[in-house]
């Protein structure tokens, strides 16, 4: 198998992966996942394409991660990986999609408007 690389978004967090035959490995930004992760619920969130399909034994993966924060760069990183599976066995499609995997989330924050505190919250109205 040959190396599989592609990119996850979410947010205005990006991750750019590269998959490959190996013993499970996960390294992110050169650190081991644990390290970078050190949250049990996101790495869960990592794993889940790679436990769905079975496969968490079966590849390594190097990510390059940059970008929003952690949340974010975690769902970044479960949509990357689940379209790299996708790239290794396209049978997997009906199962990553019916769990939602290959879906990219589309909500960015709303920009902050002049003459307002903060995007839509207004300063107090006051009539005289």
């Amino acid at each position: 198998m040959e190396l599989v690389n592609t990119l996850g978004r979410r947010k205005s967090a990006v991750a750019r992966i590269y998959l490959s035959e190996g013993k499970g490995n996960i390294t992110v930004n050169k650190r081991e996942l644990k390290e970078y992760f050190p949250n049990t619920t996101l790495q869960y969130i990592v794993k889940q394409p790679l436990n769905l399909m079975e496969a968490q034994e079966k590849y390594d993966i190097n990510v390059n991660l940059g970008g929003g924060g952690p949340k974010g760069q975690a769902e970044a990183l479960r949509l990357a990986i689940s379209r790299a599976l996708l790239k290794v066995d396209p049978e997997s499609r009906k199962e990553l999609k019916a769990a939602g995997f290959l879906t990219r989330d589309p909500r960015e924050v709303e920009r902050k408007k002049p003459g307002q505190p903060k995007a839509r919250k207004k300063f107090q109205f006051s009539k005289r």
